[in-house]
């Protein structure tokens, strides 16, 4: 079966985009358009993978990381910072709040499923490496 993808990006062109790019993988892709809803999402479905904008309406993705790694259900879920906030620092503060990595935008369409797969791989390694 294929990997269970959650995307949280309330950009639509964005969503749609990064959609596209990973079901043409194989992946299965659920969206969420803002914090609230991707924390619904979450707690009824355990994806193999989060992927989260740190810039979102209502609830933010540093706040959302944090909320994501007290749910036992998601504890191993590797999350992705999406984001296009690229200045100096955010790359460390995403890191220090909980994600397992971070991806700047404008996204590399040839290169983001091979990002994706090394972290879905990294997950699935028995030595945690």
């Amino acid at each position: 079966m294929s990997a269970l993808i959650l995307y949280i990006e309330d950009n639509f062109e964005n969503r749609l985009l990064v959609r596209r790019i990973l079901e043409a993988e194989g992946y299965r892709v659920v969206e969420a358009e803002d914090g609230p809803r991707g924390l619904e999402i979450a707690r009824s479905l355990r994806p193999d993978l989060i992927l989260v904008d740190l810039h979102l309406p209502d609830i933010d993705g540093y706040e959302l990381v944090r909320r994501f790694k007290q749910m036992p259900h998601l504890r191993g879920v590797p999350i992705i910072a999406l984001t296009a906030d690229v200045i100096r620092g955010t790359r460390e503060r995403a890191l220090a709040t909980g994600c397992d990595g971070y991806i700047p935008k404008p996204i590399d369409v040839d290169g983001l499923p091979g990002q994706i797969a090394a972290f879905l791989k990294k997950e699935e390694a028995p030595d945690g490496r």
